[in-house]
Order: structure tokens, then C-alpha cells, then sequence
């Protein structure tokens, strides 16, 4: 009799966790899902939106949407402005020309090339630039 009550004490929270993970209707649960309302709430929800309709994205393939210039050095062939428009970059040399360049492939944040074949490989605070015709160059921030 002793042996019973610490049995049910230690295992009735456990039984209480798991009841409380198992759906509870026949749909099963989605985590990042949306409820739609009920039929006779669409009314009221068509005229103001729900406030905790928001979902968060953790794709790490999709390019970063953050907008930023950084200055480079180019050893003794001066700097370059590379300013990141998300999925492009504008990069403007020490000479005012200033050159677009395109993520190569589309879903990725580090390799950029341009309509001219120049590219540019960005890694860290280094920027290897590939212009047509001459050397690569390691640009550092």
C-alpha cells in the first residue's frame, strides 16, 4: 500500500503533460497555422483584423532584406562603397562609376555578379572582386 501513492504522485503529471499534447478535436495541430473563425464570426473578422495573425519567417535561404553600406580597401587601388539592396548590390568605385550586380544564383547573399561578367564574392568583412580581364582582388572592410 506504502509503494502505491508514490507511484500515482509521480506518474499523474506525467499522464496530465501528455493528455494536455494530444489534440483534442479530429484536426491535428499545426504549428505555425492560422485559425480561420468561426462561420458567424467571419463578419466581424472581415472588418478588423486579428492582432496575433503575425507569423514569424525562419527561412535562412531567403536573401536579407537589410539595406547597408560598407567601404572597403582595395590594397593601392583605392576603395569601393558596396551598399546592399537585398538581393543586389550597387557598387561604387573610387573613381564615381558606379556598377549593379545581381545574387548569382537568386536565393543566396554572398556571390553577386554583374550584366559586364565582373562578380563580386562577399565573405565576412573581405570582398573578392572578379573584374573581366584582371586579377582578382581581396577588398577588406
Amino acid at each position: 500500500m506504502a509503494l502505491r501513492r508514490p507511484i500515482w504522485v509521480s506518474v499523474f503529471p506525467l499522464l496530465v503533460i501528455v493528455a494536455a499534447c494530444v489534440p483534442q478535436g479530429s484536426a491535428p495541430k499545426a504549428a505555425n497555422s492560422v485559425v480561420s473563425p468561426a462561420p458567424a464570426q467571419q463578419s466581424v473578422a472581415a472588418a478588423a483584423p486579428p492582432a496575433a495573425a503575425t507569423k514569424i519567417i525562419t527561412d535562412l535561404t531567403a536573401p536579407r532584406s537589410g539595406i547597408g553600406t560598407a567601404t572597403y580597401r582595395c590594397g593601392n587601388n583605392g576603395t569601393i562603397a558596396i551598399q546592399n539592396l537585398g538581393t543586389s548590390l550597387r557598387v561604387v568605385g573610387s573613381d564615381g562609376a558606379t556598377e549593379e550586380f545581381a545574387a548569382s544564383p537568386a536565393n543566396q547573399s554572398s556571390r553577386y555578379q554583374a550584366a559586364t561578367h565582373d562578380a563580386i564574392v562577399i565573405d565576412g568583412r573581405e570582398a573578392l572582386v572578379m573584374k573581366k580581364g584582371s586579377t582578382p582582388q581581396t577588398c577588406k572592410r
